[in-house]
């Protein structure tokens, strides 16, 4: 019997934070995330990633650090002999109109996700999913205690607390029930824009990085413009989280890691009071990469 070739894949989960908004790259009009083959011309699976998101985007690729390696089977990826194994990277850029000639598109995170945003508190299809999910876990099958207790860490219910991170345990769980069009069957409800093959896994696992790192790494001032207010700088952080953040205690742990620093400009007037303007103290870059510092995500 013939061993099955495995072929690696390399892709990218490329982010960006506009107007509040945690944006993602897409090709084939929003269905995929760019991704290539590894090729022998590669010097490295880096160079390789780079090469295929300019070559199809168009767009310079900044941060990038690898997220996961997926080769399970049966989740989309060549049925037949050939395995595909996905190596993918999460890189973090400021948004560019992408010019490249793969169908590539800007995209909310949460066109994918619904349900992860509660900056304006627990949606409803947030309530519709754990309606459906609840349905599933009581359901007569083996195991209905297991699921019931995997639906509550999951999704903050029963006393538990919501957990930001847990992105893509979340899909799985939905997955799992059938409830997204990645499963194969028929979902009652449109529960975010499906993607081609695993790739809305893949921008979960990316998520779930993004949103844990944000807290011990500032990260999130590769997202930023050069210069902001203090604003701007919690909208972006609540844009990633998904969350309200408490302002006072932002600004407070803010100030208390001196991670940005004053330029000394403010915002132009537009009939309201103008803010300072600040900068990330890139002279921490590499205390702070050491030891380590955490941006406040706690809710209102």
């Amino acid at each position: 019997m013939t061993e099955a070739l495995a072929h690696p894949e390399l892709i990218a989960v490329l982010t960006a934070l506009t107007d509040d908004a945690p944006r993602v790259m897409t090709v084939a009009m929003g269905k995929a995330l760019p991704s290539g083959p590894f090729e022998s011309a590669h010097s490295s699976l880096q160079a390789g990633l780079r090469a295929w998101v300019e070559s199809q985007t168009g767009h310079p690729v900044g941060y990038l650090e690898q997220l996961y390696t997926f080769a399970d089977r049966d989740r989309g990826f060549d049925p037949g002999d050939h395995r595909t194994i996905s190596i993918s990277y999460l890189g973090l850029v400021r948004e560019q109109p992408p010019p490249g000639s793969g169908g590539p598109l800007w995209k909310d995170w949460y066109a994918y996700f619904p349900w992860e945003d509660l900056r304006a508190g627990r949606p409803e299809i947030l309530e519709q999913v754990t309606d459906m999910l609840g349905q599933w876990a009581m359901s007569e099958r083996p195991g209905r205690a297991a699921r019931s207790h995997r639906l509550d860490f999951a999704f903050g219910l029963n006393g538990m607390a919501w957990n930001e991170e847990l992105v893509l345990q979340r899909y799985e769980l939905m997955y799992e029930a059938g409830l997204i069009a990645e499963a194969g069957l028929a979902p009652a409800f449109w529960f975010g824009r499906p993607m081609a093959a695993d790739h809305r896994r893949i921008l979960a696992t990316g998520i779930a990085r993004l949103r844990a790192k944000i807290k011990y790494r500032p990260v999130i001032f590769e997202l930023m413009p050069e210069c902001f207010t203090l604003l701007q700088l919690q909208k972006g952080v609540e844009a990633l989280a998904g969350l309200t953040l408490h302002k006072s205690n932002f600004r407070r742990q803010i100030d208390q890691q001196r991670l940005i620093e004053e330029t000394g400009e403010t915002t132009a007037g537009t009939g309201g009071r103008p803010a300072k303007l600040f900068r990330y103290r890139h002279a921490v870059r590499e205390e702070r990469a050491l030891s380590g510092s955490r941006l406040p995500v706690a809710r209102m």
